[in-house]
Order: structure tokens, then sequence, then C-alpha cells
């Protein structure tokens, strides 16, 4: 599984696993207790697996993997990388906010600028808006690129308790 795009900030995948998906889930259940590298959380069909709070910095990744059945010799797995759903939060937030802006002097600047007006403070702050979107992709792509090792650590962990062999 290539992990290096460089364009998705959440890479996401999709394993087909010749288990039943309660064999594959239960396996993750056991990883829990038998292993201290990882947290292991379990809700349903959903496993979440991240590094312990003394090991995770603020980019730190988790791996969320959605296990469905596909009959009863198979399932699917499902998974994404990203950030802490509070960090993904913010960033999103942040990513909205500039663009709410963006377009809000965007239009202050066009009214001027049809009004025969000075639209100059508002045609800087939309090219600011601008310089700052790109900004947050690259501290976003920084913050990827940071973790790269954090994500084949949890992918590794995933192929071992899936005892599958890792691409």
């Amino acid at each position: 599984m290539p992990l290096s795009n460089d364009i998705v900030l959440r890479p996401r995948f999709k394993i087909e696993v010749p288990r039943y998906n309660e064999a594959v889930l239960s396996d993750f259940q056991n990883a829990k207790a038998t292993q201290s590298e990882f947290v292991v959380i379990r809700v349903e069909e959903h496993v979440f697996i991240r590094l312990p709070k003394d090991k995770q910095k603020f980019w730190s990744p988790q791996l969320h993997l959605e296990i469905n059945a596909v009959d009863e010799n198979s399932c699917v797995v499902r998974g994404l990388f990203g950030p802490k759903p509070t960090v993904w939060t913010l960033f999103m937030f942040l990513h909205f906010l500039v663009a709410g802006l963006f377009i809000a002097f965007g239009i202050w600047t066009y009214s001027n600028w049809t009004l025969e007006q000075n639209f100059t403070i508002q045609a800087s702050v939309t090219i600011l808006m601008v310089l700052l979107w790109v900004t947050l992709y690259f501290v976003g792509s920084f913050g990827k690129a940071s973790s790269i090792n954090e994500m084949r650590a949890l992918n590794n962990f995933m192929y071992e308790v899936l005892n599958l062999k890792t691409s």
C-alpha cells in the first residue's frame, strides 16, 4: 500500500481478507491485550489504532479501520490514516475560515472596484487569504510527511494482526 501520495492528506485503502469479520475483530481485541506499542480501541465494526499518549506528537496519525463482512468466509477492511480528530477539525475549520474570508473580501473588493472606490486593502486581504490557504496546504503536507514513519508502523502492526504480508 503506497503511503507517499503527495496530494491526499488522509490516505485511504481497502483490503479483502479471507476470514470472517468477527474473527478479525477479535484478533484486534486480543492484540490490544498482548502488546503495549499501540493503543487499540474497538467500537462495533470499527477499530482505531494510535500511538500511546507519551509517544504522540501534534501530527501523530491514527489508523481507523472499518471491518465489514462480505460473506461467512471473507471480509473487507477499509482503512483511513489521518491525524487525531481534534487536529483534523481544527485544520478544516481554518480552511473554511480562510475560504469564507476570501469570498467576503473578494466580493467587497469587486464592489469597491465597480463603484470606482479605493479597494487596495480589500484586494490585499483577498490575496493574503490565498497565500494563507497555500500555507495551510503546505503545513498539512509537512505534518503528513513528518509522520510517515508512524504511519508505516501502524500499517505494519495492522498487517501483523491480519497475518498478511506487507506490500
